[in-house]
């Protein structure tokens, strides 16, 4: 006898991974199409539309308003 696992209906969804992709795939697109090898820090903040002064310590802490649809949560 064969078991199948019923199908879970996909009504949950993780909104922060959800961006997280789409910045990744972001990303991904940008280094495809430099002509360097790497990506600079403000080409990278420029990618991720943020502002490159204060914040966490990184340099990367508030996203710019950017086109609709592209917020953080």
């Amino acid at each position: 006898m064969w078991y199948v696992a019923g199908h879970r209906p996909t009504t949950v969804q993780d909104y922060v991974a959800l961006v997280e992709i789409d910045l990744t795939g972001e990303l991904m697109i940008a280094a495809a199409a430099a002509s360097e090898d790497r990506l600079s820090p403000d080409r990278i903040d420029e990618v991720l539309e943020v502002d490159g002064e204060g914040g966490d310590g990184m340099g990367r802490a508030r996203r710019r308003p950017g086109p609709a649809g592209r917020s953080p949560g």
